[in-house]
């Protein structure tokens, strides 16, 4: 049952923000003044005779036009270069709740960018995707089933945004066992897997916080590691780190200066695991910003740790250019890979009450390692709800289990 649209958002007029657009036939050199005096500005819209035909992302427009030479390539020429020309483009008078299910299907892309609003097919504006989902997460009502209601169908949005990465990694890894468990109905764990011609990419992210919060966050953090696999490509784990980085920071005013009181508006952000494995050459490459990696080879008796930086992604307390580091690990046919999030490691449990830990997680993954990955993943989760008891659920959890095999296996 979709959820009730709350009485001062019905269409998406309502989010319509008035912010300028640029002319089809105006030049790149127009295109960043307008974003160097209007910091805040995400996207600009192109317009033919006042009618949207695309969008020119700032982030991209900006990293483009800092490369060496590309000010004298491109300032006297159209704008349209930089552009998007398969924007989402609404009417005004669409109801959020068709908007929703518009932005859903058209990606995540819509999300970082926004949708175009127009009036009788003249541009009036642009929306925010993030705006969108505030709206539809905000949904409540006076009655406790419809504030459910409304979390509930924020679920469906998180987890249609998961489901292309599931079916990627399907594909990719038949012997692989992904377990994403938010703690509430939605959650601030998030996943990508996705395939190339010469290996695949992977991520595991913890965002800050869990429930609603928390989904917000991987919303923003999804977003920005999509924005720089388009930009940079899914080969140099380390770089698309630091992208997200100054992505999350600059989206959530961290980057900004900050209050009076010497408080910063937000202090957010996510741990995260990105590997790049090459099907040629059979390495693996890895970034990790306090997430680690672990490998174990078929005749290793114990666990290659391959563990992340000590600095998280987001944050007031990061670097706004701060670079993280790639480690290249070989592995061989039969390897296993294993990633989790602290929401597994950190549960309390036992007869003491004490954390579940990293090493009885790894003595289950040996006890277990000549089943199959799925068949693991039952065992961690049997031991772990063994451990669990009574105790309430802490985190959300995410653990990613993989054995690598070759064509012939």
């Amino acid at each position: 049952m979709r959820p009730r649209v709350p009485r001062d958002h019905k269409c998406a007029g309502d989010l319509c923000n008035d912010v300028p657009a640029i002319d089809v036939d105006a030049p790149n050199s127009q295109v960043m003044e307008i974003f160097t005096d209007q910091r805040e500005l995400v996207c600009l819209a192109v317009v033919e005779q006042q009618r949207p035909i695309g969008l020119i992302n700032r982030n991209i427009f900006m990293s483009q036009m800092s490369k060496l030479y590309h000010r004298e390539l491109y300032d006297k020429k159209s704008c349209i270069a930089f552009m998007d020309k398969e924007p989402l483009i609404v009417d005004a008078g669409m109801s959020i709740e068709e908007l929703t299910f518009k932005t859903v299907e058209f990606g995540e892309k819509a999300l970082a960018d926004g949708f175009v609003v127009t009036r009788e097919g003249r541009f009036a504006g642009l929306g925010s995707g993030l705006q969108l989902i505030a709206v539809v997460a905000a949904m409540q009502a006076e009655k406790n089933r419809q504030m459910m209601q409304s979390i509930e169908y924020a679920s469906v949005i998180q987890r249609a945004m998961l489901r292309a990465s599931r079916e990627a990694l399907t594909a990719i890894l038949p012997d692989a066992a992904l377990v994403w468990e938010p703690r509430d109905v939605v959650g601030g764990d998030f996943y990508h897997f996705a395939q190339y011609p010469d290996g695949w990419f992977g991520a595991i992210a913890d965002c800050t916080g869990h429930g609603v919060p928390g989904a917000f966050m991987t919303l923003i953090a999804s977003s920005a590691l999509s924005q720089a696999l388009d930009q940079y490509g899914p080969r140099n784990p380390a770089a698309l780190l630091s992208a997200v980085n100054k992505s999350v920071k600059h989206m959530l005013g961290q980057d900004q200066t900050q209050r009076l009181d010497g408080t910063s508006s937000s202090d957010d952000g996510l741990d995260a695991a990105f590997f790049w494995f090459d099907t040629h050459t059979w390495s693996l490459r890895f970034a990790g910003a306090r997430l680690s990696l672990y490998v174990l080879p078929p005749e290793a008796e114990q666990f290659e740790v391959i563990a992340g930086q000590r600095m998280g992604v987001g944050y007031v307390d990061s670097a706004t250019d701060y670079q993280w580091a790639a480690q290249s690990v070989p592995v061989c046919p039969g390897s296993l890979l294993f990633i989790t999030t602290d929401g597994l490691t950190d549960q309390i449990g036992g007869a003491k009450s004490i954390a579940f830990g990293k090493r009885r997680v790894l003595e289950t993954l040996q006890a277990n390692r000549d089943k199959p990955a799925a068949g693991i993943g039952q065992q961690v989760l049997q031991a772990l709800e063994h451990w669990q008891g009574q105790q309430n659920r802490r985190d959300d959890l995410t653990f990613f289990c993989a054995r690598l095999r070759s064509v012939d296996d």
